[in-house]
């Protein structure tokens, strides 16, 4: 109940305006126990008509840049595939899709912008469904997702696509033109430069995280998803007979004395991911099963009053979160972001059953881990980028597959799940999500008999 108390504390905060220096708004706006004790007549439930919910989500197979079995693939024929796939398996009419929003790094704006309409067209999209793309680095799969989100919520349509898409075969990671001069007056604007390797080498100094911490968390037995073929069925990128004495061989690859190999930092990787969100009212219309939840959070905080009638707040908060961190040691983003997060959800990190944390490097992987007291049996439990590779723009897209059919595959021993990931130049992004089945029980409540009456104290 103390637990319960204080999370409605949280979300009451966000209520408070800006300045209530000229009201008492204290008066009015309490976390406190149901004064009607167990005559509640309410019901407490998660099945409200104006959730954001996820009906499908669909990943491409991981293939090694330059070298895998998609070098040959033209990035739009990578996308292509899963926007067709999130449609084809729940039958929804492609004509209903409001937006589709892909998150994509490497490639010039506008030729990507190109390619991703040129992508729709050869899913079977109509001319009338419109395309944007959207770049936060590594979190941009996972930035398109919130976009979409957050438009079905503020009503701007009911159904969306939050996609990803990275061939890191056709775009190379480097810094396009001249640098501006004045980078050399702003430590902070130069760290912004900086190879993300060195970013790794600073997380593994500064914070103590050991050679061997870091092979140690390279060497995972990824239990690969059912995939549905498209072209290629199979993560190429993994190497299912590497040992820790085997990492132990490789020499430092960015600083001569340092940590972070080719085995501990994750692969560059082609590949692509789609998620179709939409109000949890339109997929029971059309009785499609959910999968996840990406929700305003909602509250109810209640108290006695008069007649014994309840009176009811409601709180909403997203339960994404993007935040800064130093650039010069940008991998430490989730131990941030993850934690803001999870408070805006009114949740704590022991209410989290499963995290998909990206695997940018050992390094900051593994400080992430230790800083926030994470069990490691919770963590990238099929594998992560240091196995399956990290296609930068469509890694936010895979985790939300990987992250919520592995959900769906526990059932009720796993409610809720977060992923993240730390984003070159010094940020972090997070989100929670909910499996799409999970119903609260009813608590506190009791059922409303024929005579209508508000309590058992009303004869």
């Amino acid at each position: 109940m103390d637990r319960a108390i204080n999370r409605q504390k949280i979300l009451l905060d966000h209520l408070r305006p800006p300045s209530s220096s000229d009201h008492n708004y204290e008066a009015f706006l309490s976390a406190t126990n149901c004064m009607a004790g167990d005559s509640a007549a309410y019901h407490r439930t998660s099945a409200f008509g104006d959730d954001v919910v996820i009906v499908a989500a669909h990943r491409t197979a991981l293939c090694k840049a330059k070298r895998g079995q998609f070098k040959d693939t033209f990035p739009d024929d990578l996308l292509a595939p899963v926007l067709k796939a999130v449609i084809e398996k729940t039958n929804v009419n492609p004509a209903e899709v409001g937006d589709i929003v892909v998150g994509t790094v490497l490639a010039p704006g506008s030729q990507r912008a190109s390619e991703c309409r040129m992508a729709a067209f050869y899913a079977g999209f109509p001319e009338t469904v419109p395309v944007r793309t959207v770049n936060r680095q590594c979190s941009s799969g996972l930035q398109a997702v919130a976009d979409v989100a957050a438009a079905i919520k503020a009503g701007f349509y009911d159904i969306g696509i939050g996609a990803g898409l990275e061939s890191m075969t056709t775009n190379a990671m480097a810094f396009d033109g001249s640098v501006n001069p004045k980078v050399k007056d702003f430590v902070q604007a130069q760290d912004c430069l900086l190879p993300m390797g060195i970013t790794s080498e600073n997380v593994a100094h500064r914070f103590g995280v050991t050679r061997e911490e870091q092979d140690q968390a390279a060497i995972v037995d990824p239990k690969t998803g059912d995939e549905k073929p498209i072209t290629v069925n199979v993560d190429d990128g993994i190497r299912p007979n590497a040992s820790v004495a085997d990492l132990a061989k490789l020499k430092p690859v960015f600083k001569k004395s340092g940590t972070t190999t080719a085995g501990n930092s994750s692969q560059v990787t082609d590949g692509a991911g789609a998620v179709l969100l939409m109000k949890r009212s339109i997929a029971m219309h059309k009785g499609l099963p959910l999968l996840g939840v990406f929700r305003l959070l909602v509250a109810l905080v209640a108290d006695y009053c008069l007649f014994c009638l309840l009176f009811s707040v409601t709180d909403r908060n997203w339960t994404f979160a993007a935040v800064g961190v130093d650039p010069a040691i940008m991998g430490i983003g989730p131990a941030v972001a993850i934690p803001a997060a999870v408070k805006a959800a009114g949740l704590e990190l022991d209410d989290i059953d499963l995290f998909e944390i990206n695997e940018a490097f050992a390094s900051q992987f593994v400080y992430c881990r230790k800083k926030l007291e994470l069990d490691p049996e919770k963590i990238n439990v099929n594998g992560g980028a240091m196995a399956i590779g990290h296609p930068l723009g469509a890694t936010g897209a895979r985790c939300v597959a990987t992250l919520l059919h592995e959900m769906k595959r526990r059932g009720k021993d796993c409610r809720f799940g977060v992923i993240s990931m730390c984003i070159g130049t010094g940020m972090g992004a997070a989100a929670v999500f909910e499996r799409g089945d999970a119903i609260d029980e009813l608590c506190n409540a009791r059922k409303v008999e024929t005579h209508g009456f508000l309590s058992k104290d009303a004869k």
